[in-house]
């Protein structure tokens, strides 16, 4: 019998196992695709992560304690993880998201400068945003190389004890007073808690939550730069901008080339038994127009693009904790899009939960109960 099983091996999942292995548990993880995959949310080259957080004030004593604990995995895994480039967020004058920014930089003392759209290009010049705009840069900011992250916590797992098993689909799970069981296509499984990482899939097998959870197609795209010495990480921060069209997010050049996104890209659900469609021109133009607009010296040829999922809740927020009505059952699910830049310290998060029925972190944003 194990101490844990955890379903879903992706971001979530893989630091989950990493951080119940070194704890000394008994871990079970079990995946039904092999790793990496295309067909989630964890692939892929890059993620944002950003300190100066404006979706609420709950997120920043979490991000630092993901900076410290990504860095930490750096240092087990013997490779780079995280690329510090600065953030930029912009919007326009007193907008939520530039009044959370700046109010997050207040509570936490975060060193930033407020720029209007003429400084952020003399700065920054490849940025090219409407005057109406203003912008807030944080130094800390960045990206995370997003399949390495992935590897490195099932490799660390796997050193630290952890039992990882792939190819193997959940079938269905039962829990009672004496614990839980997991049956597979392949085995039977017995824990005394259940760890549920599964993504796109988790409201499927948490079926209370399958009107909460809506996953979504996401496209991004890449091009080459027109100029591309003005698109290095020394040269130009990651970026989640607020503009007319509305919120797109990108990075510096690294590997492919400029990446950007459009958060929420067309609105349109996914079944995660289904593979997501490939990129198509409507998706291209949707993306290119912004290139065009405010990244004009990014704009060249398409290098490439690709889809994966969000996993919406109504507001945005996570869910992390036990089920309501099943302590020994615990979710982490719903990341809506902005999620993986968390995954190593929402991995602690649930190992403390699993094992020690609490955690020092604050999580009460991200109560499953909130939903009935």
């Amino acid at each position: 019998m194990h101490d844990v099983i955890v379903i879903g091996l992706g971001g979530m999942g893989g630091a989950a196992a990493l951080h119940l292995a070194a704890r000394g548990a008994k871990v079970l993880g079990l995946e039904q695709f092999d790793i990496p995959h295309a067909r989630g949310s964890s692939h892929g080259l890059t993620r944002i992560i950003r300190l100066a957080y404006w979706e609420h004030p709950s997120y920043v004593p979490l991000l630092r304690r993901a900076y410290a604990l990504w860095r930490d995995l750096e240092h087990r895994a013997g490779q780079r993880l995280l690329v510090v480039s600065g953030s930029i967020d912009a919007g326009v004058e007193n907008s939520r998201p530039i009044a959370g920014v700046l109010q997050a930089c207040a509570d936490f003392e975060l060193p930033h400068d407020r720029l209007d759209s003429t400084e952020l290009a003399a700065r920054f010049p490849g940025y090219h945003l409407p005057k109406d705009i203003v912008a807030v840069f944080q130094p800390d900011g960045g990206f995370l190389l997003a399949e390495p992250c992935l590897l490195a916590h099932l490799a660390v797992a796997r050193t630290a004890g952890a039992d990882l098993r792939f190819q193997q689909s959940v079938v269905d799970w039962t829990a009672g007073s004496d614990g839980v069981e997991v049956r597979t296509t392949r085995d039977t499984h017995r824990a005394r808690r259940l760890v549920v990482t599964a993504g796109a899939w988790a409201g499927t097998l948490l079926s209370g939550y399958r009107r909460v959870l809506s996953p979504e197609r996401q496209v991004v795209l890449w091009t080459e730069a027109r100029n591309p010495e003005l698109f290095t990480v020394e040269r130009f921060p990651v970026f989640y901008i607020h503009v007319n069209e509305g919120a797109f997010y990108g990075f510096p050049i690294w590997e492919r080339g400029f990446k950007i996104g459009k958060y929420h890209h067309r609105r349109q659900p996914a079944d995660p038994d289904v593979p997501a469609p490939p990129a198509d021109e409507e998706d291209e133009r949707i993306l290119r127009t912004a290139v065009s607009r405010y990244f004009p010296a990014a704009d060249g040829p398409t290098v490439a693009a690709e889809t994966c999922l969000f996993t919406n809740t109504p507001d945005e927020h996570f869910l992390i904790g036990p089920m309501p009505d099943q302590p020994d059952v615990i979710v982490a699910a719903g990341f809506s899009g902005h999620g993986f830049k968390f995954c190593s310290v929402v991995g602690e998060i649930l190992a403390d939960l699993a094992l020690d029925g609490a955690t020092a972190h604050d999580i009460s944003l991200f109560n499953p109960a909130r939903f009935g």
